[in-house]
Protein backbone atom coordinates (compact mmCIF):
# COMPACT_ATOMS: atom_id res chain seq x y z
CA UNK A 1 0.00 0.00 0.00
CA UNK A 2 1.34 3.42 -0.96
CA UNK A 3 0.82 6.24 1.55
CA UNK A 4 0.38 9.81 0.45
CA UNK A 5 2.03 12.47 2.61
CA UNK A 6 -1.34 13.40 4.10
CA UNK A 7 -2.34 9.81 4.82
CA UNK A 8 1.02 9.24 6.49
CA UNK A 9 0.60 12.44 8.54
CA UNK A 10 -2.90 11.39 9.66
CA UNK A 11 -1.57 7.95 10.57
CA UNK A 12 1.27 9.46 12.63
CA UNK A 13 -1.19 11.73 14.48
CA UNK A 14 -3.25 8.66 15.34
CA UNK A 15 -0.18 6.75 16.56
CA UNK A 16 0.92 9.72 18.68
CA UNK A 17 -2.56 10.01 20.22
CA UNK A 18 -2.58 6.32 21.15
CA UNK A 19 0.92 6.58 22.63
CA UNK A 20 -0.02 9.65 24.67
CA UNK A 21 -3.10 7.90 26.03
CA UNK A 22 -1.01 4.93 27.06
CA UNK A 23 1.41 7.29 28.83
CA UNK A 24 -1.40 8.74 30.95
CA UNK A 25 -1.71 12.07 29.12
CA UNK A 26 -5.21 13.30 29.99
CA UNK A 27 -5.26 16.34 27.68
CA UNK A 28 -8.20 16.26 25.25
CA UNK A 29 -7.25 14.93 21.84
CA UNK A 30 -8.01 16.77 18.61
CA UNK A 31 -11.34 15.74 17.08
CA UNK A 32 -9.70 15.33 13.67
CA UNK A 33 -6.17 14.58 12.47
CA UNK A 34 -4.14 17.54 11.26
CA UNK A 35 -4.18 17.88 7.50
CA UNK A 36 -3.08 21.30 6.22
CA UNK A 37 -5.38 23.31 3.96
CA UNK A 38 -3.81 23.80 0.55
CA UNK A 39 -2.65 27.34 -0.29
CA UNK A 40 -5.24 27.49 -3.10
CA UNK A 41 -8.02 26.50 -0.69
CA UNK A 42 -6.92 29.05 1.94
CA UNK A 43 -7.26 31.87 -0.60
CA UNK A 44 -10.51 30.47 -2.03
CA UNK A 45 -12.08 30.03 1.44
CA UNK A 46 -11.39 33.62 2.43
CA UNK A 47 -12.64 34.93 -0.94
CA UNK A 48 -15.77 32.75 -0.76
CA UNK A 49 -16.52 34.26 2.66
CA UNK A 50 -15.96 37.75 1.24
CA UNK A 51 -13.44 38.57 3.96
CA UNK A 52 -12.75 42.29 4.38
CA UNK A 53 -10.67 44.42 6.70
CA UNK A 54 -13.70 44.92 8.95
CA UNK A 55 -14.10 41.16 9.57
CA UNK A 56 -13.01 39.01 12.48
CA UNK A 57 -12.13 35.55 11.18
CA UNK A 58 -12.13 32.57 13.54
CA UNK A 59 -10.47 29.35 12.39
CA UNK A 60 -11.70 26.45 14.53
CA UNK A 61 -8.95 23.84 14.58
CA UNK A 62 -6.44 26.32 13.17
CA UNK A 63 -3.53 23.91 12.82
CA UNK A 64 -0.43 25.84 11.79
CA UNK A 65 -2.38 29.10 11.50
CA UNK A 66 -2.20 29.50 7.74
CA UNK A 67 -5.81 30.69 7.38
CA UNK A 68 -5.64 33.32 10.13
CA UNK A 69 -2.26 34.51 8.87
CA UNK A 70 -3.66 34.90 5.35
CA UNK A 71 -6.81 36.66 6.62
CA UNK A 72 -4.62 39.23 8.37
CA UNK A 73 -1.81 39.56 5.85
CA UNK A 74 -3.83 39.49 2.62
CA UNK A 75 -7.18 40.97 3.73
CA UNK A 76 -6.25 43.11 6.76
CA UNK A 77 -8.81 41.30 8.93
CA UNK A 78 -8.48 40.52 12.61
CA UNK A 79 -8.31 36.77 13.17
CA UNK A 80 -8.39 34.20 15.95
CA UNK A 81 -7.09 30.66 15.60
CA UNK A 82 -8.28 28.05 18.08
CA UNK A 83 -6.65 24.64 18.54
CA UNK A 84 -5.86 22.16 21.31
CA UNK A 85 -2.76 20.52 19.88
CA UNK A 86 0.34 22.04 21.56
CA UNK A 87 2.52 21.33 18.52
CA UNK A 88 0.10 23.06 16.14
CA UNK A 89 -0.37 25.98 18.56
CA UNK A 90 3.38 26.61 18.61
CA UNK A 91 3.59 26.35 14.81
CA UNK A 92 0.69 28.80 14.49
CA UNK A 93 2.27 31.29 16.89
CA UNK A 94 5.59 31.00 15.04
CA UNK A 95 3.86 31.53 11.68
CA UNK A 96 1.98 34.58 13.00
CA UNK A 97 5.24 36.09 14.22
CA UNK A 98 7.11 35.21 11.02
CA UNK A 99 4.35 36.90 8.95
CA UNK A 100 4.47 40.01 11.15
CA UNK A 101 0.73 39.98 11.89
CA UNK A 102 0.84 39.72 15.71
CA UNK A 103 -1.26 42.89 16.05
CA UNK A 104 -4.09 41.30 14.03
CA UNK A 105 -3.97 37.62 14.99
CA UNK A 106 -4.49 35.82 18.28
CA UNK A 107 -3.85 32.09 18.71
CA UNK A 108 -5.90 30.46 21.48
CA UNK A 109 -5.34 27.13 23.23
CA UNK A 110 -8.92 25.94 23.43
CA UNK A 111 -11.57 23.40 22.55
CA UNK A 112 -13.62 24.43 19.53
CA UNK A 113 -16.79 23.14 21.23
CA UNK A 114 -16.43 25.42 24.26
CA UNK A 115 -14.50 28.39 22.86
CA UNK A 116 -15.99 31.87 22.90
CA UNK A 117 -16.66 32.60 19.22
CA UNK A 118 -19.37 35.26 19.48
CA UNK A 119 -17.16 38.01 17.98
CA UNK A 120 -16.65 36.13 14.71
CA UNK A 121 -18.03 37.51 11.46
CA UNK A 122 -16.42 34.65 9.52
CA UNK A 123 -15.71 31.09 10.74
CA UNK A 124 -13.51 28.67 8.81
CA UNK A 125 -13.51 24.90 9.30
CA UNK A 126 -11.56 21.91 8.03
CA UNK A 127 -12.99 19.22 10.26
CA UNK A 128 -15.21 16.25 9.31
CA UNK A 129 -18.90 16.21 8.40
CA UNK A 130 -19.69 14.49 11.72
CA UNK A 131 -17.73 17.12 13.68
CA UNK A 132 -19.34 19.95 11.68
CA UNK A 133 -22.77 18.53 12.54
CA UNK A 134 -21.86 18.29 16.21
CA UNK A 135 -20.57 21.89 16.11
CA UNK A 136 -23.59 23.25 14.21
CA UNK A 137 -25.82 23.95 17.28
CA UNK A 138 -23.00 26.02 18.82
CA UNK A 139 -22.46 27.94 15.60
CA UNK A 140 -26.16 28.76 15.31
CA UNK A 141 -26.48 29.67 19.00
CA UNK A 142 -23.27 31.71 19.41
CA UNK A 143 -22.87 33.50 16.09
CA UNK A 144 -24.70 36.63 15.00
CA UNK A 145 -27.06 36.45 12.01
CA UNK A 146 -25.11 37.13 8.82
CA UNK A 147 -21.92 35.44 10.04
CA UNK A 148 -20.35 33.46 7.20
CA UNK A 149 -19.14 29.90 7.75
CA UNK A 150 -16.83 28.25 5.22
CA UNK A 151 -15.84 24.60 5.37
CA UNK A 152 -13.06 22.91 3.45
CA UNK A 153 -14.07 19.52 1.98
CA UNK A 154 -16.78 18.58 4.52
CA UNK A 155 -20.42 19.66 4.57
CA UNK A 156 -22.94 19.86 7.44
CA UNK A 157 -25.29 17.06 6.51
CA UNK A 158 -28.84 18.30 6.04
CA UNK A 159 -27.93 22.01 6.42
CA UNK A 160 -27.58 22.87 2.76
CA UNK A 161 -24.89 25.42 1.90
CA UNK A 162 -25.71 28.71 0.20
CA UNK A 163 -22.77 28.17 -2.13
CA UNK A 164 -20.41 25.36 -3.11
CA UNK A 165 -17.16 26.05 -4.87
CA UNK A 166 -14.56 23.88 -6.55
CA UNK A 167 -10.98 24.92 -5.81
CA UNK A 168 -8.91 25.97 -8.81
CA UNK A 169 -5.52 24.26 -9.24
CA UNK A 170 -6.28 21.55 -6.67
CA UNK A 171 -4.01 18.56 -7.24
CA UNK A 172 -5.85 15.83 -9.15
CA UNK A 173 -4.70 13.17 -6.69
CA UNK A 174 -5.67 15.20 -3.63
CA UNK A 175 -9.13 14.50 -2.19
CA UNK A 176 -8.86 17.29 0.35
CA UNK A 177 -9.11 21.02 -0.38
CA UNK A 178 -11.02 20.48 -3.62
CA UNK A 179 -14.50 21.59 -2.58
CA UNK A 180 -15.64 24.41 -0.29
CA UNK A 181 -19.01 25.14 1.29
CA UNK A 182 -20.49 28.45 2.48
CA UNK A 183 -23.34 28.96 4.95
CA UNK A 184 -24.68 32.20 6.40
CA UNK A 185 -26.10 32.17 9.93
CA UNK A 186 -29.81 32.96 9.60
CA UNK A 187 -31.79 35.49 11.63
CA UNK A 188 -32.78 34.23 15.09
CA UNK A 189 -36.39 33.09 15.36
Amino acid sequence: MRFTRRTFTAYMVFVAAVAAQQNGDTRKRPDVPYVPTSPEAVEAMLKLAGVQKSDTVYDLGCGDGRIVVSAAKNFGAHAVGIDIDPVRLQEARDNVKRAGVESLVKIVDGDLFTADIHDATVVTLFLLTSVNQKLRPKLLADLKPGTRIVSNTFDMGDWKPEKELGVENAADSDYFSRKLYLWVVPAKR
